[in-house]
């Protein structure tokens, strides 16, 4: 619902600030005052030719003002700007209208999600951004509804599911709107679901088309969708077993790219439900279109080509990082590309055209592949790398080497800037894996490294190695000769996305709370800013009455903020905010109070080593992949361990899922979750004796 409405913006209505049509799209390119979509325009090059804001000047850049939100979960989003109206999301899908100049809050508007959707979210709850056409402002809301909002005042006018709402499905990303058309894609691979792109109209959210990405169950027959044909004629063919049974993953979770020049839809395709390839397809076959590039009509929603990242993919390489197009030179001839840094660490440049691979190269550590041919496009594979004899410590990990914090990529350097994450972890086949609809499904056993796989005489020493190799890098890839030109390492791998502009600068948030520019060309740390408030998001930049601007949202959390622990991040992240900066800024943000932590949970009942093992299991299936961080509560720490009854009623009972903790008698019973509060209470006792010492 909308909390409050806009009045007139110096001489412009928020209404007219909306009215955006096919041709000013299109056009977004000679506009640079703005930022008029998720990568600023078609391209989403994420690079703005503004230069008010350069190396010459930037030492004198401070914060104009901040805005904070009402949530400390994970921010995401990217702001769009029109004509001195900004509109943003929040965590919980929440839609924000502010006066881009001042931070004056216009409209809010709030879709009232179902606090227990947040047990679905398998990386926060999450939003990346809205898109905005023809006096209209769209979102999709993490319990799988698209919904279109009046730009002037921010009243809903329509609001349509997009998924079954019965499954775990969610939104996260950005929609984009092409061709009067609002495009929208889901998550949830992981917990069970089955992956699919929409197209709504823009007017009234009826729905145009669907293309699923991978194939439904055979038994019922085609879909009656625009991916019937491509399943039929050959796409169907490459799965195997009784892949359906867990949906078969593929979500649209991220990107999705408009290709003006030749009318065609580019979105990124996600990992499979499960992971393991052997257990979703009997480790046979290619599984189209998992981890692929698809191009698609944008009338129509038919097939035109894809390329297939990673075929028969088991390792969680999605191929939904951001997409980017451009025209580089390349062996003295002009190619209309489109690159992508995906998970798996290797960076692709690929002709849009025809959909096949010019280059692939390493733009990060990897060790699951020798090469990508380039005569197949097919990646030349590690054989050990499927783990299927045995475990293999395997670089990048599931989290990728770059996930969904956007890259930028200058014209003027003809550099892409990427945050990568250098992310190791040890696989071994799950032998026992169990299907948990609605919680994580991998088929995949996490381990410590093999002996011999890094140094180290015991588990323990070997999982330390792998945390002092575990850290993030800023770099900037030349994708003409696919290689380095500089990087920046960071001490740890979750960083912002990144900005790059006309004043050679590239701008990146980081998680502690720094929000730094440095100089495009060379890589040299130019200013900072610290607000105590760390950045994931992709920052913009933006012009009103002649005066640049640049902004960001600020609040730590995503995948790695729920599941990742930190020596140097321990308390609870803060509410997030928008910063907004400009040169002589004289904006303020309050500083944080002082923290200290919450005691850990102690008690002198005792337990028997049976239920300590049966808790250590259920814990690492259930539990740690959303209390292992700081954004949710350090079950450690939690007064509800002490309690049986207490624990009970949460755990079992489901007191506490309108914020998101839903009860889990679906998948363990009353002694499980007891034997999950005895293995807390132990590692409670272990941690506070450690910190005694």
């Amino acid at each position: 619902m909308a909390l409050s409405a806009a009045a007139m913006l110096w001489g412009c209505s928020a209404a007219d600030a909306g009215t955006i049509d096919e041709d000013r799209l299109l056009a977004a390119e000679s506009d640079p005052d703005n930022w008029l979509s998720y990568g600023r325009t078609y391209a989403e090059q994420r690079y703005s030719p503004l230069e008010d804001i350069n190396e010459s000047n930037i030492g004198e850049l401070s914060l104009a003002y901040a805005v904070e939100l009402d949530t400390n979960r994970g921010q995401e989003a990217t702001p769009i700007v029109v004509d001195g109206v900004m509109y943003i999301s929040t965590a919980w899908s929440k839609v924000w209208a502010l006066n881009a100049a001042t931070g004056e809050v216009l409209w809010k508007y709030d879709p009232e999600v179902d606090g227990a959707k947040g047990a679905h979210a398998c990386c926060d709850v999450v939003n990346r951004g809205v898109a905005v056409w023809d006096g209209k402002v769209f979102v999709g809301t993490i319990d799988g509804r698209l919904i279109g909002l009046d730009a002037e005042t921010g009243e809903e006018l329509w609001d349509v599911a997009t998924v079954d709402q019965s499954k775990p499905y969610t939104i996260t990303g950005a929609p984009r709107v092409v061709r009067g058309k609002v495009l929208i894609g889901n998550s949830g691979a992981e917990m069970g679901v089955r992956g699919y792109i929409s197209a709504y109209d823009a007017n009234d959210g009826a729905l145009d088309w669907r293309f699923y990405t991978v194939p439904g169950n055979p038994a019922d027959g085609p879909d009656g969708a625009a991916s019937d044909e491509a399943f039929a004629e050959f796409a169907g063919e490459t799965w195997f077993g009784d892949y359906w049974e867990l949906g078969g993953g593929g979500t649209v979770w991220d990107s999705i790219v408009y290709d003006a020049e030749f009318n065609q839809l580019l979105i990124g395709v996600g990992n499979g439900s499960p992971w393991n390839h052997r257990v979703r397809s009997d480790g046979k076959g290619d599984n189209l279109f998992l981890s692929s590039i698809l191009a698609l009509d944008p009338d129509t929603g038919a097939y035109k080509w894809h390329y297939q990242i990673n075929p028969g993919e088991t390792w969680d390489f999605t191929a939904t990082q951001q997409i980017t197009l451009a025209t580089l030179e390349i062996d003295g001839q002009q190619r209309k590309v489109a690159m992508q840094a995906p998970k798996n660490g290797f960076f692709y440049v690929i002709d849009r055209a025809t959909g096949k691979l010019i280059s692939a190269e390493p733009y990060a550590e990897q060790n699951w592949a020798e090469k990508i041919d380039l005569e197949t496009g097919r990646p030349v594979e590690v054989p050990e790398a499927r783990f299927a004899d045995g475990p293999y410590l395997i670089t990048p990990m599931g989290i990728g080497a770059h996930a969904w914090h956007p890259m930028s990529y200058s014209p003027k350097t003809g550099l892409v800037y990427i945050p990568v994450m250098e992310v190791p972890n040890a696989y071994a086949d799950d032998a026992n894996f169990e299907r948990h609809i609605g919680r994580w499904n991998t088929g995949v056993t996490f381990m410590a490294p093999p002996e011999g796989s890094v140094p180290g005489a015991t588990p323990e020493a070997r999982r330390a190695y792998l945390s002092s190799i575990t850290y993030g890098k800023l770099t900037a890839w030349d994708p003409v000769k696919q290689e380095k030109v500089w990087e920046i390492r960071r001490d740890w791998p979750w960083n912002g996305g990144t900005l790059a502009t006309g004043g050679n600068l590239v701008f990146q948030g980081l998680p502690d709370g720094r929000f730094v520019a440095y100089s495009a060309d060379k890589g040299e740390e130019l200013w900072s800013w610290q607000g105590e408030r760390g950045i994931m998001a992709g920052p913009i930049t933006y012009r009103v009455d002649g005066v640049q601007y640049v902004a960001v949202m600020a609040g730590y959390g995503g995948s790695m903020g729920m599941a990742t622990q930190t020596d140097w991040m321990r308390r609870p992240p803060p509410n997030g905010a928008l910063l907004v900066f400009r040169i002589g800024g004289t904006g303020t943000i309050a500083k944080l109070p002082e923290w200290k932590p919450t005691p850990y949970a102690r008690s002198d009942e005792e337990f028997t080593p049976a239920q300590l093992a049966e808790g250590q299991k259920q814990f690492f299936a259930f539990c740690g992949i959303c209390h292992n961080g700081p954004v949710n509560p350090n079950l450690m720490r939690s007064a509800f361990a002490t309690n049986a009854q207490a624990w009970q009623q949460v755990v079992i009972g489901g007191v506490l899922e309108d914020k998101g903790m839903i009860s889990f008698a679906p998948w363990i019973d009353a002694d499980q979750a007891e034997a999950i509060r005895a293995y807390v209470l132990s590692e409670a006792e272990r941690l506070a004796a450690a910190e005694e010492e």
